[in-house]
Protein backbone atom coordinates (compact mmCIF):
# COMPACT_ATOMS: atom_id res chain seq x y z
CA UNK A 1 0.00 0.00 0.00
CA UNK A 2 1.09 3.53 -0.74
CA UNK A 3 0.04 6.60 1.26
CA UNK A 4 0.03 10.07 -0.24
CA UNK A 5 -0.15 13.26 1.80
CA UNK A 6 -0.73 16.31 -0.40
CA UNK A 7 -0.78 19.57 1.54
CA UNK A 8 -2.13 22.78 0.03
CA UNK A 9 -2.49 26.35 1.30
CA UNK A 10 -5.58 27.96 -0.20
CA UNK A 11 -6.08 31.70 -0.53
CA UNK A 12 -8.48 32.61 2.28
CA UNK A 13 -11.02 34.16 -0.10
CA UNK A 14 -11.07 30.93 -2.15
CA UNK A 15 -11.78 28.39 0.60
CA UNK A 16 -15.52 28.11 -0.16
CA UNK A 17 -14.93 27.70 -3.90
CA UNK A 18 -12.16 25.16 -3.19
CA UNK A 19 -14.54 23.08 -1.06
CA UNK A 20 -17.21 23.15 -3.79
CA UNK A 21 -14.82 22.04 -6.54
CA UNK A 22 -13.02 19.39 -4.49
CA UNK A 23 -16.21 17.45 -3.61
CA UNK A 24 -16.36 15.83 -7.05
CA UNK A 25 -12.67 14.89 -6.95
CA UNK A 26 -13.06 13.20 -3.56
CA UNK A 27 -16.26 11.34 -4.49
CA UNK A 28 -14.97 10.04 -7.82
CA UNK A 29 -11.54 9.16 -6.43
CA UNK A 30 -13.08 7.12 -3.61
CA UNK A 31 -14.96 5.10 -6.24
CA UNK A 32 -11.79 4.08 -8.09
CA UNK A 33 -10.90 0.41 -7.83
CA UNK A 34 -7.42 0.82 -6.32
CA UNK A 35 -8.44 3.49 -3.80
CA UNK A 36 -8.47 2.39 -0.17
CA UNK A 37 -8.82 5.85 1.41
CA UNK A 38 -9.25 9.34 -0.03
CA UNK A 39 -9.95 12.13 2.46
CA UNK A 40 -9.47 15.87 2.57
CA UNK A 41 -8.65 17.38 5.96
CA UNK A 42 -8.54 21.02 7.01
CA UNK A 43 -6.01 22.23 9.58
CA UNK A 44 -7.40 23.07 13.00
CA UNK A 45 -4.74 25.77 13.39
CA UNK A 46 -4.98 27.44 9.96
CA UNK A 47 -8.20 27.19 7.94
CA UNK A 48 -6.31 27.82 4.71
CA UNK A 49 -4.21 24.65 5.05
CA UNK A 50 -5.74 21.45 3.65
CA UNK A 51 -4.29 17.99 3.21
CA UNK A 52 -5.37 15.14 0.99
CA UNK A 53 -4.80 11.85 2.81
CA UNK A 54 -4.80 9.01 0.31
CA UNK A 55 -4.13 5.29 0.52
CA UNK A 56 -3.72 3.33 -2.71
CA UNK A 57 -3.39 -0.38 -3.45
CA UNK A 58 -0.25 0.05 -5.59
CA UNK A 59 1.61 2.23 -8.11
CA UNK A 60 -0.69 1.13 -10.91
CA UNK A 61 -3.73 2.42 -9.01
CA UNK A 62 -2.02 5.79 -8.53
CA UNK A 63 -1.09 5.98 -12.22
CA UNK A 64 -4.68 5.24 -13.22
CA UNK A 65 -5.96 7.83 -10.74
CA UNK A 66 -3.57 10.49 -12.01
CA UNK A 67 -4.81 9.97 -15.58
CA UNK A 68 -8.56 9.97 -14.86
CA UNK A 69 -10.75 12.62 -16.43
CA UNK A 70 -11.82 14.02 -13.07
CA UNK A 71 -8.24 14.30 -11.77
CA UNK A 72 -6.81 15.92 -14.90
CA UNK A 73 -9.72 18.37 -15.07
CA UNK A 74 -10.15 19.30 -11.39
CA UNK A 75 -6.57 19.48 -10.08
CA UNK A 76 -5.62 22.43 -12.34
CA UNK A 77 -8.77 24.27 -11.18
CA UNK A 78 -7.74 23.77 -7.56
CA UNK A 79 -4.22 24.97 -8.36
CA UNK A 80 -5.62 28.36 -9.36
CA UNK A 81 -7.03 28.80 -5.84
CA UNK A 82 -3.78 28.18 -3.96
CA UNK A 83 -1.67 30.70 -2.07
CA UNK A 84 1.50 28.77 -2.91
CA UNK A 85 2.49 25.48 -4.60
CA UNK A 86 1.41 22.38 -2.72
CA UNK A 87 3.67 19.73 -1.20
CA UNK A 88 3.13 16.06 -2.02
CA UNK A 89 4.79 13.27 -0.05
CA UNK A 90 4.47 9.54 -0.64
CA UNK A 91 5.02 6.79 1.91
CA UNK A 92 5.31 3.00 1.89
CA UNK A 93 3.64 1.12 4.72
CA UNK A 94 6.18 -0.16 7.25
CA UNK A 95 4.05 -1.71 10.00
Amino acid sequence: MIRILAEQKIKKENIGKYHEIVKELVEKSRAEEGCILYDLDQSRDDETVHCFVELWKDEEAIAIHNSTEHFTRIVPLLGELLEEPGVVRTFNKVL
